[in-house]
């Protein structure tokens, strides 16, 4: 699989920014409310703690059949950072397939910041000839559903550890030939 490193991606309001290690100091604070935990367990991690952590990240999956991609979200009117988006890109039967995943700080949440990151990481994703796109969602995270559904995602039957997976329709294979 190629390993190709994750690309800025641009909407109406925000910049998706490839994760750099740089990002740990400023997102300790955006993801510093143990709120955000509720869903995904775990508690808030120090800014040391992200250090090490988005230096694994941007060093790539060990893994040769996946690539991770990350950003961070920029907040452009601002100036200052709000979430992150990712994906875990494999191959799968006919096509690319990207798990992805999104958490937004609790001061940016209630103003469309996830769902326009979210939209904007599958369009990109789509423009990479990504096909498929999942996501597994808690089935009480109401908020994280609403932003599945508004980029695309329905719910399937399958269930991973609790959680559902939500999943885009396969993107059609390009039609060669005229």
């Amino acid at each position: 699989m190629d390993t190709m490193q994750a690309w800025a991606i641009e909407t109406g309001r925000l910049r998706l920014v490839p994760l750099a290690v740089e990002h740990a100091e400023e997102m300790a604070e955006v993801l510093s409310d143990p709120a955000l935990h509720a869903f995904i367990g775990g508690v808030p991690r120090s800014a040391a703690a992200l250090r090490s952590r988005y230096t694994r990240l941007v060093a790539g999956s060990p893994d040769p059949s996946q690539s991770w991609w990350n950003w961070v979200i920029r907040v452009r009117a601002e100036q200052c950072l709000a979430g992150t988006v990712q994906a875990t890109v494999t191959a799968e039967g006919r096509g690319e397939v990207a798990e992805v995943a999104w958490v937004v700080g609790s001061p940016w949440q209630g103003r469309g910041i996830a769902t326009e990151a979210a939209r904007g990481l599958v369009r990109g994703l789509r423009g990479q000839g990504v096909r498929v796109i999942r996501a597994h969602i808690h089935p009480d995270h109401h908020a994280s559903a609403a932003v599945a559904a508004a980029a695309g995602l329905a719910p399937t039957g399958h269930r991973h550890e609790g959680e559902i997976r939500w999943e885009s329709p396969a993107a059609r294979p390009p039609v060669g030939g005229d």
